[in-house]
């Protein structure tokens, strides 16, 4: 069981290092065709994570890896992290529908790959491989019908389903750094653009003790979403 606990882990910082990896990258990608190229010159226009680990090794690296350690000594499954993709703020600035479309690059990237395995996982079930969630974990939404190779995929499926989910919807809340903050550059008129950087970069240390508050309430509101989007992927 421990055994079994251990690659469970192993699949979720996979599946969540390849997910952040995708998001950054797509804000990357977002930016040079908005016409920024510092994110594209320090490599994260790229799925590999080398580049992503170099900016941030302890968001990416190092801290998803002791989240994991121990949600496992408390018999869960829990992933914690960050990363980032450089940006040129004065860009930003002059052209601030750009950097809004740079803002909702990634959480797109994320409910695109959640789309994709909910899709997998529905044909999965319809060709026999899977069953619909019933007793397994809450973030489970397949599980194997039969073959060797049935687990690990059904397993990794889940995890890409529902850690997307959550990374593409957290990230949309309007708290700065999150990308939902960055958004409003679509809502507010160009000439206050200045004001809401002024504002992103004051905000500081504050911006995180509001992030962790905000915590429950965050899952008050996914998990209802989430068994209506996995009732839809898997349905019984």
């Amino acid at each position: 069981m421990e055994n079994e606990a251990l690659a469970v882990a192993l699949f979720a910082y996979i599946v969540f290092l390849f997910s952040t990896v995708c998001h950054e990258a797509a804000h990357a990608l977002a930016a040079k065709l908005g016409g920024d190229l510092t994110a594209y010159h320090g490599g994260q226009v790229d799925l590999n994570p080398i580049p992503h680990i170099r900016r941030e090794p302890f968001g990416l690296g190092l801290l998803p890896l002791i989240t994991l350690l121990l949600s496992l000594k408390s018999g869960g499954i829990g992933i914690f992290g960050y990363a980032s993709a450089p940006f040129d703020v004065r860009w930003a600035i002059a052209y601030p529908r750009r950097a809004a479309w740079m803002a909702m690059a990634g959480p797109a990237a994320n409910f695109t790959l959640a789309m994709l395995a909910g899709i997998s996982m529905r044909v999965g079930i319809g060709l026999g491989f899977f069953t619909a969630h019933g007793s397994m974990p809450d973030w489970q939404v397949v599980g194997p019908v039969s073959g060797t190779l049935a687990e690990p995929v059904s397993i990794i499926l889940s995890q890409f389903f529902f850690l997307n989910l959550v990374l593409g919807t957290f990230n949309l809340f309007p708290i700065p750094p999150l990308d939902g903050f960055s958004m409003l550059l679509f809502f507010v008129p160009a000439r206050h653009a200045v004001k809401i950087f002024q504002f992103r970069q004051k905000f500081g240390f504050f911006s995180l003790l509001l992030i962790f508050g905000i915590s429950n309430m965050f899952w008050a509101f996914f998990w209802p979403v989430y068994s209506v989007l996995r009732d839809i992927a898997a349905p019984l």
